[in-house]
C-alpha cells in the first residue's frame, strides 16, 4: 500500500509518501519559524493561513518526486492533538483528495507518528520497547507493545521539556524558536557553574516536572544582575541543558529497570538534542540497552512519521476519517484490527 501523508498539527506544513514495501519515497516540509517569529511564538490563525497557501503546492511537489500521481493506495492525516485551526486545514485536504481518488482516508495520532519514527530507519527497533517522547509539548515515558498498544508510565504534571527550554530560552534573550537557539548557546557554557534542581528524581514513581527548574534559572539571572552578560547567559543554558539531561536520563534508567525492557526508543523534538543523546548512549552502553533515534529530520513534526502510521492504520483497520481534537490521550488508542510486518 502506498500512503500520502499530511501533518499540520501546528507550524510546520509536512507531506510525504510512504510504499509498505519500498519505504519512504519522498517528503517534504515547509517550516513557519519566519512567519511566527515576530511574536515570539505560534499565532494560531496565522498558522493556519499557512498551511491553507502552502499545502497543496507540497503535496503536488511529493507526488512528482515519489513518482506516485496516480497511484496513491491511501491518505492519512494528523488528526490531533494540536492546533484545532491547523488540524482542520489538513484533515480537510486529506479527506477530499481520498474522495476524489476514490481510496480510503484516516486520522492519526501526532504522537504515535512520533513513537513510530525510529521505524523509518534502516536499523528499526523490535517490539515491545520503551518509549521517550520529548517534544515541546509533550514529555512521555510509554510502554510500547505493539502498534496502538501503549502504556504511560511517566508524564510531565506541569510544563514539557520543551516548553521549559523554549520558556528559558526567552527569558535569556534567546530568539525564537527558543528550543535549539538554548542548545547552541549552552555549548559554549561552563560546566557547573549554575547546578540547578533535578526535579522529581528525590521521590518514587517515573513522572516529570520542569516549571519549577524554569523559575529556578530565572531566580539565578535575576540574581545576577548586571552581570548577566553572554558567557552568563551560556553559563545558564548549560546549567538548565544539563538539569533536563540528568532528569530524562535517570527517569529513562528507572523505566527501564521497572520493565525489564532492553530496548529504549527515543522521539520528538528535543530527542535531537546532542547532550541527551549522548548522555542516553552512555547510560545504553552500560546498561546494555539499545537505543533508536530517529534521524534529526524526523524527531521534529514531519509527514513522513504520519505516513507511515497511517500505513499501519489502514493496513489494519482499512481507514477512518477521525475527527480533529485539540487533546487526545494516546493511551486511548486501540491496536489496529489486523497487524503486518
Amino acid at each position: 500500500m502506498r500512503v500520502l501523508g499530511i501533518e499540520t498539527s501546528c507550524d510546520e506544513s509536512a507531506v510525504a509518501v510512504y510504499d509498505g514495501e519500498r519505504g519512504l519515497l519522498a517528503h517534504l516540509l515547509h517550516s513557519q519559524v519566519a512567519l511566527h517569529a515576530p511574536y515570539g511564538g505560534v499565532v494560531p490563525e496565522l498558522a493556519s493561513r499557512d498551511h491553507i497557501r502552502r499545502l497543496l503546492p507540497l503535496v503536488r511537489q511529493v507526488l512528482l518526486d515519489a513518482g506516485a500521481t496516480g497511484s496513491i493506495d491511501g491518505v492519512a492525516y494528523t488528526a490531533g492533538p494540536g492546533l484545532v485551526g491547523a488540524l482542520l486545514v489538513g484533515a480537510t485536504l486529506a479527506q477530499s483528495l481520498a474522495l476524489a481518488w476514490g481510496v480510503p482516508c484516516v486520522g492519526v495520532h501526532h504522537l504515535e507518528g512520533h513513537l513510530l519514527a525510529p521505524w523509518l530507519e534502516p536499523r528499526a527497533p523490535a517490539f515491545p520497547v520503551l518509549a521517550l517522547l520529548v517534544s515541546g509539548g509533550h514529555t512521555l515515558l510509554v510502554a510500547v507493545e505493539s502498534v496502538g498498544r501503549y502504556r504511560i508510565l511517566g508524564e510531565s504534571i506541569d510544563d514539557a521539556a520543551g516548553e521549559a527550554f523554549d520558556k528559558v530560552a526567552k527569558l535569556l534573550g534567546l530568539p525564537y524558536p527558543g528550543g535549539p537557539a538554548l542548545a547552541a548557546l549552552a555549548e559554549a557554557g561552563v560546566p557547573d557553574r549554575f547546578r540547578f534542581p533535578r526535579p522529581m528524581l528525590d521521590r518514587p514513581g517515573l513522572d516529570f516536572s520542569f516549571s519549577g527548574l524554569k523559575t529556578a534559572v530565572l531566580y539565578a539571572a535575576r540574581e545576577a544582575g548586571a552581570d548577566l552578560d553572554r558567557q552568563t547567559r551560556a553559563d545558564l543554558a548549560r546549567g538548565f541543558e544539563e538539569a533536563v539531561v540528568s532528569v530524562l536520563t535517570e527517569k529513562c534508567r528507572r523505566a527501564l529497570d521497572q520493565t525489564g525492557l532492553r530496548r529504549l526508543v527515543v522521539a520528538g523534538g528535543v530527542g535531537a538534542n546532542r547532550r541527551l543523546r549522548a548522555a542516553l548512549s552512555e547510560m545504553g552502553a552500560h546498561l546494555n540497552v539499545d537505543i533508536h533515534y530517529p534521524r534529526p529530520a524526523f524527531c521534529t513534526d514531519n509527514g513522513a512519521m504520519i505516513a507511515l502510521a497511517g500505513h499501519h492504520r489502514l493496513c489494519g483497520d482499512g481507514g477512518d476519517a477521525t475527527p480533529v481534537r485539540a487533546r487526545w490521550p494516546i493511551d486511548s488508542l486501540q491496536p489496529p484490527a489486523r497487524s503486518f510486518g
